[in-house]
């Protein structure tokens, strides 16, 4: 019985991301945004019951990139989707209308196709057990999942004029696109030990984001995820200079 526990999270994960789906294309998206973080949950808790259960298996490792392409791949884009519709006053049914214009609300789709095939080279990639080379996808969720929140409730006006910026969307969904699928190094929180020399980079890191949280409030989530590319990045630097 034990072993189907972790599949079941996973399979909460799964309808979490199609909840957020919904709930995006209708327009609530900061409620989208919250079961994107009700998957992310999940999407964390089937891992450490698969470890504390002892309940890992081939179906199971599937089945949470199935769960995480929705969660962390379609759910997104359709927060991104949104975004852009709103701000240009189209939507995507407008390019069966006639208007070809609409056909640039396409392009937040393009995460999607991403996100699978991180999700893909993740699974047969024996590099990343310890580390992952490229970013994961729910990083590239919650980064856009913290936009609907940003604009609700955050008090930085130069955050929410970015986020409110069409070019702005559509070039940080190629950006994100590739970043997911970069050959870049980039360090997980899972920490062997708490000794500063092992875990120097994920120290410097959180004490940035606190220092970013006292500043700027909820709208330092904005921030989170290219700090942690930037961060990524530095101790690769780092790194190579050693060798």
């Amino acid at each position: 019985m034990k072993k189907h526990i972790p599949n079941t999270i996973t399979g909460l994960n799964a309808v979490s991301g199609c909840i957020a789906v919904y709930m995006a294309f209708n327009g609530e998206l900061v409620n989208a945004s919250i079961f994107i973080f009700i998957g992310a949950m999940f999407d964390f808790c089937d891992g450490l019951s698969a470890r504390l259960l002892n309940a890992y298996s081939e179906i199971g490792k599937e089945m949470d990139s199935l769960a995480d392409v929705i969660s962390f791949g379609f759910a997104p884009a359709a927060i991104a989707y949104r975004l852009l519709a709103d701000m240009l006053g189209m939507e995507l049914m407008d390019l069966f209308n006639g208007n070809y214009s609409a056909s640039i609300l396409l392009i937040p789709f393009v995460m999607v196709m991403f996100s699978a095939l991180r999700l893909a080279k993740f699974n047969i990639d024996t590099r990343q057990t310890t580390s992952f080379i490229g970013m994961p996808t729910p990083a590239n969720a919650l980064l856009w999942a913290s936009f609907p929140v940003i604009l609700k409730y955050g008090e930085i006006s130069f955050v929410k004029d970015m986020i409110n910026n069409q070019w702005f969307l559509i070039v940080l969904v190629f950006a994100m696109s590739y970043i997911l699928v970069a050959e870049i190094p980039m360090f997980s929180f899972k920490m062997k030990s708490l000794k500063l020399k092992d875990n120097y980079t994920r120290y410097i890191f959180l004490l940035t984001i606190i220092l970013f949280v006292v500043v700027l409030g909820i709208s330092a989530m904005a921030f989170l995820v290219p700090l942690y590319v930037l961060f990524s990045i530095v101790e690769n630097m780092l790194k190579s200079k050693k060798v």
